[in-house]
């Protein structure tokens, strides 16, 4: 199940909120900018599937958002326990010069957003999409034993640089338990 934590950064240790309805979260991250909603597949997905497999399970999504958006690039991103040492690169506090829009295929990740002086703690699982504006701060924890296929939309691959903020703020909030 999908939920959103949301803490002040000065207390990490307690969220303020927390959320785990669709409509409550996607209006929560819309006051910041932020769109959450969920797609499903037009054809089932057998585990596995390749990256031209999970495009075309989507392709009436992923156009149409390509379209409205202006994006030129899609890519299908898939983690598994064999990515484990690519979790500390990921839990380092980023950004981009592009808003991303990231789609959950299957399994999941927390993907973490710093504005201001909120954290927003949103666990995406399967059918979860989340559009990120350009320079939102945020991570994601791939968790211990990571499995998640993720669609991500961009207008250039050159935008998807990460730009590491320095920050220690991410080690300082919860992880994806699995």
């Amino acid at each position: 199940m999908s939920c959103l934590c949301v803490y002040h950064v000065s207390s990490p240790e307690l969220p303020n909120k927390v959320l785990t309805h669709l409509e409550d979260i996607a209006s929560t991250l819309a006051e910041q900018g932020v769109t959450f909603g969920r797609w499903q597949a037009l054809a089932p997905l057998v585990p596995g599937a390749g990256p031209e497999a999970v495009i075309d399970a989507y392709r009436t999504q992923i156009d149409q958002t390509m379209t409205e958006r202006g994006y030129a690039s899609v890519e299908v991103i898939s983690l598994n326990h064999d990515h484990s040492e690519l979790r500390a690169e990921l839990l380092e506090e980023h950004e981009y010069d592009e808003d991303e829009v990231r789609f959950f295929a299957a399994g999941r990740g927390l993907l973490t957003l710093h504005i201001d002086d909120f954290v927003y703690a949103v666990l995406c699982e399967k059918h979860d999409l989340i559009s990120i504006p350009a320079g939102t701060r945020h991570w994601f924890d791939i968790g211990e034993h990571p499995h998640c296929v993720t669609v991500r939309l961009t207008r250039d691959a050159n935008g998807r640089v990460p730009k590491f903020t320095h920050d220690s703020i991410a080690g300082q909030f919860p992880r994806l338990e699995d």
